[in-house]
C-alpha cells in the first residue's frame, strides 16, 4: 500500500538555496521513495512531500531521510511549540484521487 509523508520547515534567513540544495540527489539514496516535492509555503517556509512504495519502505527510509536532515540541519529555525526544526507526518493513503 502506497505512503506519504510530509515535513514542514522554516528556513534561516538567506539559507534557501542551501536548504534546496541538500535535497536535489535524494533519490538515489532514499530506496522505496517514488517520487518528492518541496513546495514553498510562505517566506523560509516549505514543506516536503513524498510518495513511497509502502509503509515498510518508508520506516525503511527514516535513517537515510535523518542522514539528509543532518546535512542541512543549521539552515533551520526552531518551529516553536516544542516541535524543533521540523514538523513530520507519515501514513497509508486510505483514498486515492485523481
Amino acid at each position: 500500500m502506497t505512503a506519504f509523508n510530509v515535513v514542514r520547515f522554516k528556513v534561516k534567513p538567506g539559507m534557501d538555496e542551501a536548504f534546496l540544495d541538500a535535497h536535489r540527489n535524494i533519490a538515489g539514496s532514499w530506496p522505496g521513495m517514488r517520487h518528492a516535492n518541496i513546495i514553498k509555503t510562505g517566506e523560509g517556509r516549505y514543506c516536503i512531500i513524498a510518495e513511497w512504495e509502502s509503509t515498510e519502505a518508508l520506516a525503511a527510509g527514516r535513517p537515510a531521510m535523518i542522514a539528509t536532515l543532518d546535512s542541512f540541519r543549521q539552515t533551520l529555525e526552531d518551529l516553536g511549540g516544542g516541535l524543533g526544526v521540523t514538523d513530520p507526518v507519515a501514513g497509508p493513503v486510505v483514498l486515492s484521487m485523481k
